[in-house]
């Protein structure tokens, strides 16, 4: 990829941090992408289209190191869950081999797997010996008759938010708008209720919580063509221009997709949430209001009435239980504020948010649900962290797997919120959900058990001068009040 083209892809008009900032976002800088490469987040972006072949050109340890870190459900194909490599020698390197595998490797792939398409994600090895992925999959393609996708990616270019934006513009000009969506079943034209197609973009289907909305789109008579890319497969991404009105789950990650596809198609977009009962709402009334249908309106708001109420009743023994309770939410992106709604519904007090990968939007959101005075937390060290956690009397952290061992060092209850988890909490069933791994978690048992002192903390002898024996490599109790854990 071109320098100009990744500066396109920085410099995204939608963004309303790029209006006011004339030089887009900011370029990356030595140690960014440890969080994750260009290349990692154009894989996870585009994995879970469950039935292409995913092949990463590069060594080994590209994909072992990126495959299946995000914890993405498919309610057929397999595909996805084969990591395919071209295995990257030094040999290959020095004597040019790079395409070569490449194109042996796509071959293999269709002939094992007759994958519904290829896709190809260039690496930093084979971007700066310079192989020629794109023609490599023109002339795989032709030869074999199944579309092969280069996904020229390499981790260098930047961090993994411009990976998810490069998947994105990848999908808009290679594969949107290469096939038309299939005709409606006669049983739902009979049905006397207007059929709209519309799209989710940036909804991964993180441990399924894409079926915790698809019923509910569905009754109101809303197709989703595609789920970009959560569930997804490669014929529904090709019919994505057909849609009538896209919503954006997560801004940061693919807002220029909805923006080319308005470009191009003239498809309305909006940004929404599946947590928290009153953003479910709100994100059905916008597909009502964006596709301009009064029926689809009188519908959607008789189908949030009944939900509403069922919910509500659900809810009503876990928020007595949750009620006062406070939460520290390290979280990114659409979760910053999202979940915050979510916890709000259940009578929880968030003392702060995390928003380190955060747009501008995100952090309207978050004054709007916390206040004028909302403590945003930029930089989450662990130190940092628990004395937010000391000086709140913080019930319970909510972040991602990488904090957990922060918190349970430290004795905290911890729920992990991220793409790890095992959880769905999106639509009116993921509060239940979401409410119930709240209390688990609070009120375990474990948490009294491991603040007492040790059996054994009564009987250490003492040594002269009156100090007392610690066992080596554990964590006196004033140095958890300090935050001073973890240190082996």
């Amino acid at each position: 990829m071109k320098r100009k083209d990744i500066a396109v892809l920085l410099d995204e008009p939608a963004c309303a941090y790029n209006k006011r900032s004339k030089s887009g976002c900011a370029k990356p800088k030595p140690g960014a992408t440890a969080g994750g490469c260009a290349f990692d987040g154009a894989q996870i972006a585009l994995l879970p289209i469950a039935d292409v072949a995913h092949i990463v050109h590069g060594p080994i340890a590209c994909a072992g190191s990126s495959w299946d870190n995000r914890g993405t459900r498919s309610s057929g194909a397999r595909l996805f869950r084969i990591g395919m490599t071209t295995d990257l020698t030094e040999q290959d390197v020095i004597m040019g081999r790079g395409e070569k595998r490449l194109f042996h490797s796509i071959k293999q792939a269709v002939k094992d797997h007759q994958p519904a398409a290829v896709f190809v994600y260039n690496t930093c090895v084979p971007a700066l010996i310079g192989d020629d992925i794109a023609a490599v999959c023109k002339e795989a393609e032709a030869r074999w008759g199944t579309p092969v996708v280069p996904v020229d990616a390499a981790g260098f270019y930047g961090t993994k938010n411009l990976g998810n934006r490069i998947a994105g513009e990848t999908m808009v000009r290679c594969v949107c708008g290469t096939r038309e969506p299939d005709p409606l079943p006669e049983a739902a034209s009979a049905g006397g209720i207007e059929v709209h197609d519309v799209c989710l973009i940036g909804e991964y289907n993180i441990a399924g919580e894409l079926w915790h909305v698809l019923p509910l789109l569905d009754e109101l008579g809303l197709r989703v063509l595609c789920a970009l890319s959560g569930d997804a497969r490669y014929r529904e991404v090709q019919t994505m221009h057909r849609s009538q009105a896209n919503m954006m789950v997560c801004s940061k990650a693919m807002i220029n997709v909805a923006r080319k596809l308005k470009e191009a198609f003239g498809t309305p977009w909006f940004e929404g949430s599946f947590y928290g009962v009153g953003d479910v709402s709100q994100a059905l009334r916008d597909f009502a209001r964006v596709i301009g249908d009064s029926d689809l309106a009188a519908r959607t708001e008789a189908l949030i009435e009944r939900e509403e109420a069922r919910i509500d009743l659900g809810l009503r023994p876990w928020r007595e239980r949750l009620s006062g309770k406070k939460a520290l939410l390290y979280t990114g992106g659409v979760k910053s504020w999202s979940v915050i709604a979510a916890l709000q519904d259940l009578g929880m007090e968030v003392v702060a948010t995390g928003t380190k990968k955060s747009t501008e939007e995100d952090k309207a959101r978050i004054r709007e649900l916390m206040g004028q005075d909302a403590v945003m937390i930029e930089d989450g060290n662990p130190r940092a962290l628990l004395k937010i956690v000391r000086d709140n009397n913080v019930d319970v952290l909510i972040a991602g797997g990488r904090n957990m061992y922060t918190a349970l060092k430290a004795r905290i209850p911890f729920l992990d919120i991220n793409q790890e988890r095992e959880f769905g909490y999106a639509g009116y069933v993921g509060m239940l959900e979401l409410a119930r791994q709240l209390v688990l978690t609070i009120d375990s048992p474990v948490w009294d058990a491991v603040r007492r002192p040790a059996p054994w903390a009564q009987m250490r002898p003492s040594v002269p001068g009156g100090h007392t024996m610690m066992p080596t490599g554990v964590d006196t109790p004033a140095e958890v009040a300090q935050g001073d854990v973890g240190r082996g």
